[in-house]
C-alpha cells in the first residue's frame, strides 16, 4: 500500500525498545513453525510480521522449526516450509531447530530438578488433568509431588537412558495447583515418547513438551521479540517463569490476533482430514488455504504480502473476509497478467466470405494497462474461429450487444462480423454459425466508418490448442464451516472444482506455472504445475470480478 500508514502496536513496542537502547537497540524475531503439516495463509501473516519488523527495523529473523513431536513430524514438511517462506520473499538468518537444543534443555530441567522446581510423575494423563482441579476450584497434589531432588534426578535420567515404556511418568516443573492460570498448575515439561526423529534419530526417547522448549529457545537465540497469536496470552507466565528461573536471557513475548478466512478452515488438524480423506487432492490443491496451494492456483507473494499488509495486526479475534485476498490478486494481476484468447464454451464460427486455407497474423498487446502494452505477440486468424456459445444468440433480444442472426460485433484484435445463418444438429442445438466479415474492419487499420458496440473473443480452429481448464472456487459453500452444527466436511461446496475442456490461442503453449494470465472476458488463470506439453491444464485463479457479491 503506498499510503502512509500508522505504526501497529508492535512496531510500536520496537520502537520504544529501540528508543530506550534495550538489547542494545537489536531487533531479532524467529519465524518457529511446527514441521507437522504445510503453511497456510495465517502463518504468512506471521511470516510477514516477523521478517518484516527485522527488514523494517535494520534486524534479522530466525527460522526455527519447533520439532519437539517425532510422531507428526517429517522432513517434506520442513522442505515445503522453506520453499514457502522463501516464495513469498524472505530469507532467513539463522536455519535453527528446537532439536539442536535437547541437551541444553535436558540441562536446563536438570537444572530446575535440582532446585526443587520439577518433579517426576507416574500418575495417567486422566489422573494428572483431574489432580489439576478446575477453573474454579485449586488442583491438589499427588504423592509424586514431594519427591526429594535425589530421587527425581536419578528417575529423569532413568527416563532419559529409555527405561520407562510411553506414558509411564512425566516431568512437571513444581508450582502453584491454586493459581487461577491453569497452564500455571505444575505443567508437563518432558513425556517418554520412542519415536524415531527425523533429526536426531533414536537418540532421544523423552522430548521437551512446547512451552518448556518455546522460550528456551529463544532465550538461547537472544530472541528480543517473540511475537505469537492470542492464544499464547496464558502461557506468558509460565515462558517468563522458566527464563526467570533458568536466569536465560530475557526474550518477551507479545501477542497478536491469528487470521481468520472465511470460507475455510485454518485448522491443521481439519485440514489434514481433508488431504487424508480424499476430499482435496493433496495439501498444495488450489482449493486449500496453504500457501503451496495458493501458488499453485496463481496467486502471487506480492498479492499475499499486500493481503497481509492490509489487514494489519491487531489484538483482537475477527474474521476477515476471502473477498479481500481476492481484490489483491486481483489488483496485482490486472497489472502484471498478460491477456490471451481462450473460449471454454465454444461453438464453431465460419466466415463465409473469408477465402478458404487462408490465414493473416493479427497483433495483440500482452497488457494494456502497462505503457507501450508490454509488448504483444501474434494471433493466427482464419475462416473457422471458435466463439463463446453465450455470445451468440438466434433470436437476441434488444440490448443484446454480442452477436446475432443481423447483428454486428468486433472479434477482439480482429474484423467486425455479422450473423447470416446456423446450422443445427437433430436436436436442434447450434452446431455452427455462419457470418460475413468487413475487409475494411480490421482492428488498427479500421476504414469502413462502421461502429459496433460489442466486442467477443475468439480463437482460430486450425491453430487453437486444447487445454483442460479447473475452475476453482470456495472450498466451503458457508462463512464458517467450523463453527456450524455437525462435521466441518459436511459444508464442502460442492462446486468448488468444474472441470471443462476449452480451446486457447497456440502461444499458450508456451506458458510457464507461476505466470498469471487474463483470459479475457474470462478470469485470471496460470499453468498447473503439473501440466504437461502433451496435457496443458490452467488454473483459474480468480474471477475478473466478486460473483459470490449477489449469493
Amino acid at each position: 500500500m503506498s499510503e502512509e500508514r500508522s505504526l501497529n502496536f508492535i512496531e510500536e513496542i520496537v520502537e520504544d525498545d529501540i528508543s530506550a537502547g534495550k538489547h542494545g537497540g537489536r531487533v531479532h524475531t524467529r519465524f518457529p513453525p511446527e514441521p507437522n503439516g504445510y503453511l497456510h495463509i495465517g502463518h504468512a501473516k506471521s511470516i510477514c510480521l516477523n521478517f518484516g519488523l527485522a527488514q523494517k527495523y535494520g534486524g534479522k529473523t530466525n527460522l526455527r522449526f519447533d520439532d519437539t513431536n517425532p510422531v507428526t513430524e517429517d522432513t517434506e514438511y520442513v522442505e515445503s516450509i522453506k520453499e514457502d517462506v522463501r516464495w513469498l520473499g524472505f530469507e532467513w538468518a539463522n536455519e535453527l531447530y528446537a532439536s539442536d537444543y535437547f541437551d541444553q534443555l535436558y540441562a536446563f530441567a536438570l537444572n530446575l530438578v535440582r532446585h526443587g522446581l520439577a518433579y517426576v510423575d507416574d500418575s495417567t494423563p486422566e489422573e494428572i488433568a483431574a489432580q489439576k482441579g478446575t477453573p474454579t476450584e485449586p488442583g491438589t497434589p499427588n504423592q509424586y509431588r514431594s519427591r526429594s531432588v535425589e530421587e527425581n534426578a536419578q528417575l529423569f535420567e532413568d527416563m532419559k537412558a529409555g527405561k520407562y515404556p510411553d506414558g509411564a511418568k512425566v516431568l512437571r516443573a513444581k508450582l502453584d495447583l491454586a493459581s487461577p492460570n491453569m497452564h500455571m498448575r505444575d505443567p508437563i515439561m518432558y513425556r517418554i515418547k520412542h519415536a524415531k526423529h527425523h533429526r536426531t534419530g533414536d537418540k532421544w526417547c523423552i522430548y521437551p513438551m512446547y512451552d518448556f522448549a518455546h522460550g528456551q529457545s529463544d532465550a538461547i537465540e537472544e530472541i528480543t521479540h517473540s511475537i505469537c497469536t492470542l492464544e499464547f496470552i496464558p502461557h506468558r507466565p509460565l515462558y517468563e517463569w522458566f527464563i526467570e528461573q533458568l536466569e536465560l536471557f530475557p526474550s518477551r513475548q507479545y501477542e497478536f490476533a491469528r487470521l481468520n478466512l472465511n470460507y475455510t478452515v485454518m485448522s491443521k488438524r481439519k485440514l489434514l482430514q481433508l488431504v487424508n480423506e480424499g476430499y482435496v487432492d493433496d495439501w498444495n490443491d488450489p482449493r486449500m488455504p496453504t500457501i503451496s496451494g495458493l501458488r499453485r492456483r496463481g496467486y502471487t507473494p506480492a498479492s499475499i504480502r499486500e493481503f497481509c499488509e492490509r489487514i494489519g495486526v491487531a489484538k483482537r479475534e475477527n474474521m476477515i473476509d476471502v473477498a479481500l485476498l481476492e481484490f489483491c490478486i486481483r489488483e496485482d494481476l490486472n497489472k502484471t497478467a498478460w491477456r490471451r484468447m481462450a473460449v471454454l464454451d465454444p461453438v464453431k464460427l465460419v466466415i463465409t466470405n473469408y477465402p478458404e486455407g487462408q490465414t493473416e497474423t493479427l497483433h495483440g498487446e500482452n497488457n494494456p494497462e502497462v505503457e507501450g502494452g508490454e509488448g504483444g505477440r501474434d494471433i493466427p486468424f482464419s475462416r473457422e474461429i471458435w466463439i463463446e456459445r453465450e455470445d451468440f444468440m438466434e433470436v437476441p433480444p434488444k440490448k443484446f450487444f454480442r452477436l446475432g442472426v443481423g447483428l454486428s460485433v468486433r472479434l477482439k484484435n480482429a474484423y467486425i462480423v455479422t450473423g447470416q445463418s446456423v446450422v443445427k444438429d437433430a436436436d436442434g442445438n447450434i452446431t455452427e454459425i455462419h457470418c460475413t466479415y468487413i475487409p475494411e474492419s480490421k482492428s488498427g487499420s479500421d476504414t469502413s466508418g462502421i461502429n459496433v458496440k460489442g466486442t467477443i473473443h475468439w480463437v482460430s480452429v486450425p491453430h487453437a490448442k486444447t487445454a483442460e481448464i479447473r475452475l476453482y472456487d470456495r472450498l466451503f459453500r458457508v462463512e464458517d464451516p467450523s463453527n456450524e452444527d455437525g462435521d466441518f466436511k459436511e459444508y464442502i461446496n460442492p462446486d468448488s472444482l468444474k472441470v471443462i475442456t476449452g480451446y486457447i490461442e497456440e502461444d499458450l503453449a508456451t506458458a510457464v506455472p507461476g505466470k498469471g494470465y487474463q483470459f479475457i472476458r474470462k478470469g485470471y488463470f496460470t499453468l498447473d504445475q503439473y501440466s504437461t506439453p502433451d496435457k496443458l491444464v490452467f488454473n483459474r485463479t480468480v474471477t475478473l470480478k466478486d460473483g459470490w457479491v449477489k449469493k
